[in-house]
């Protein structure tokens, strides 16, 4: 089975007075395939570093990430990302940034069309292909990010922030697109998010994470992500199990960020 795996990440960044910020220090963890995992706390404490590792633009100053047991060196093709802005191609068609991994991996042309239509009516954006990316809007722009990762059929999804900039309204269906998806393809995703009911609802595995030098806090097994293929989204998000977990997590991370002023108060 494809797991991935984390052993003691550590990353140290050298500051240009040479100074040093420790970023995390033994993160470990195995995900098992086929979950969703959401990172959550606050600022400071690492998500994206440890995000950034996983993808392999980072390399850990100690420890090390593992993807079916091969250790994890730079970016591949096992790994997507979905960053909060789609960081689409401009210049290029929703149908062409779509096809564009498999067009760059030598896909034949008639194979890429398909992939990319298929895709398309995934996200709910069948005949949407010809429209430049600046006609559409920011969570047609996001369906467009998640069309394009999956057409390179990757193991594992890691998104940063990626409904951050959306609006209320949509952002609650576009979490109900990356639930759907999961459902659909058993892909492992990895989403960072600063939202607590976010990261409740979507993932079925949370970490809290605490900072100074960012660490797993706590870890939870959660049934809202598998509960909401089903159930309404919205009696799902006002019921007495939800906002207990998510008064819980929020005070948590409340009584995180009070240390951190106090020990900005004490410095100053």
């Amino acid at each position: 089975m494809q797991n991935l795996t984390a052993n003691n990440v550590g990353m140290i960044y050298k500051l240009p007075n040479g100074g040093s910020v420790e970023a995390l220090k033994d993160v470990s963890f195995d995900l098992e395939r086929g979950r969703i995992l959401t990172l959550l706390g606050p600022s400071g404490c690492g998500k994206t570093t440890l995000l950034n590792i996983l993808a392999g633009f980072l390399a850990p100053t100690s420890g090390s990430v593992s993807l079916s047991g091969k250790e994890i060196r730079g970016p591949g093709q096992d790994r997507g990302m979905v960053f909060q802005q789609g960081a689409l191609f401009e210049w290029l068609s929703v149908e062409k940034n779509v096809g564009f991994g498999p067009n760059m991996n030598g896909v034949p042309v008639a194979q890429t069309k398909k992939i990319v239509d298929d895709l398309l009516a995934t996200v709910g954006l069948a005949g949407f292909g010809d429209k430049a990316v600046y006609e559409l809007s920011g969570g047609m722009q996001q369906r467009v990010a998640l069309a394009r990762c999956l057409a390179n059929d990757p193991e594992v999804i890691l998104m940063d922030e990626p409904l951050g900039a959306l609006d209320a309204l949509t952002r609650e269906k576009m979490q109900g697109l990356i639930l759907k998806l999961w459902n659909e393809t058993g892909k492992t995703i990895i989403l960072v998010t600063h939202s607590v009911e976010e990261a409740l609802f979507l993932g079925d595995r949370l970490f809290v994470m605490a900072p100074r030098p960012g660490r797993i806090e706590r870890e939870y097994e959660l049934p809202f992500a598998k509960m909401g293929l089903t159930a309404n989204v919205r009696e799902l998000k006002t019921s007495p199990e939800f906002i207990e977990k998510r008064e819980e997590i929020l005070s948590l991370i409340w009584e995180m960020e009070e240390e951190i002023m106090g020990s900005r108060g004490e410095v100053l």
